[in-house]
């Protein structure tokens, strides 16, 4: 049920956020008003170096100190301020959202390949684990998500979504089924550089779970789609795997198909499906995931949930809906669905 839409300009020119809420509001009827949400890259150029740390406070007194402190204790607050808010009368504001623009000390983590990602990978998970009434919701460099409980039309109109500018936006509209409405569990999902939005359900959540929580991820946000974000990071960032591969991994083909494919491809994609065993995920779902290289978008290996792919120039489209890619560019010159767990990629040229 769930609307999800993303854009990329391939040439990295910015485009402000006026035009992915139109989209997005055109699926209402994908949502329930329980969640929306958006992220946007190149939003923060005057602080590109830092990661932008957005979080949901309940109050301002002893969560807030109590992060205050861990982020000292582990790096520098360059700048911090309320993301700036906009009353809704068919919004409340149930959390506080604040960021934070912060550099790691990279000597905490000696020894690793990416030392400030873990670094901050290792925060996230303390935070949302450890304090009471804080939650980090975006941690990635030049990049920021807003979501509240909310349609959205609200959540947008609520953070002034249109006066930021970026190169790829994600915006969904949710509808949850299993799990209650909260701002938390609105999408975007996002850990560093990854940002996951997704229409469906991940029926092999408790065993994806269980996989990245042996290697140091804390599931906090009570939907499976946080799981997709980790998954991501761990293949994609700690293991090195192309976006193409990581897809390949987590909606593989069925070992029918493996068993028909050329000898070389078909021993690769068992040793795939060897060592990815438990980051395979089951269930119908459309996913689009966002890194400041491009996105890529896939579906189950039977194609449950939709997925219209839309291009005109440099702006390549993932959505939910053609209707909503028009709405968007109503000059879209190339419309088409791909085939099932076929990965659709779209990477910035610089």
């Amino acid at each position: 049920m769930c609307g999800i839409i993303g854009v990329i300009d391939r040439t990295m020119s910015r485009m402000d956020g006026s035009h992915i809420k139109r989209a997005l509001s055109l699926m209402d009827e994908r949502g329930s008003g329980e969640g929306a949400g958006y992220v946007a890259y190149g939003i923060y150029p005057d602080y590109a170096d830092c990661y932008a740390i957005h979080v949901f406070f309940d109050n301002l007194l002893e969560p807030k100190t109590k992060v205050d402190a861990i982020l000292k204790q582990w790096g520098r607050i360059v700048h911090q301020e309320e993301i700036p808010t906009y009353e809704q009368p068919g919004l409340k504001k149930e959390h506080i959202p604040w960021r934070y623009f912060f550099k790691p000390y990279a000597d905490l983590m000696v020894g690793t390949t990416n030392p400030d990602d873990d670094n901050v990978t290792n925060l996230v998970m303390k935070i949302n684990s450890e304090i009471e009434g804080a939650l980090v919701f975006s941690s990635g460099k030049n990049l920021g998500v807003f979501k509240a409980s909310g349609w959205p039309e609200d959540v947008a109109n609520f953070y002034r979504i249109e006066d930021y500018e970026g190169y790829i936006w994600l915006a969904h509209n949710r509808y949850p089924t299993n799990t209650s409405g909260w701002w938390g569990g609105a999408h975007p999902f996002n850990l560093l550089d990854w940002s996951v939005v997704h229409n469906g359900e991940i029926t092999s959540y408790g065993t994806n779970r269980r996989y990245v929580e042996g290697h140091g991820y804390q599931c906090t946000m009570l939907t499976d789609t946080e799981v997709v974000a980790y998954l991501f990071d761990l293949l994609g960032r700690k293991h090195g795997l192309p976006s193409e591969m990581v897809v390949e991994a987590l909606a593989p083909p069925f070992w029918d198909e493996i068993d028909e494919m050329p000898e070389k491809k078909e021993e690769f994609m068992k040793a795939l499906r060897l060592t990815y065993g438990p980051a395979l995920m089951n269930g119908p779902f459309a996913i689009v995931v966002a890194t400041k290289d491009g996105i890529v978008g896939f579906t189950d290996r039977i194609k449950l949930r939709p997925l219209i792919v839309g291009e005109n120039g440099s702006k390549l489209y993932i959505s939910s809906e053609e209707a909503a890619i028009r709405t968007m560019d109503p000059d879209v010159d190339t419309i088409y669905m791909p085939r099932a767990g076929e990965p659709v990629i779209g990477r910035v040229v610089e």
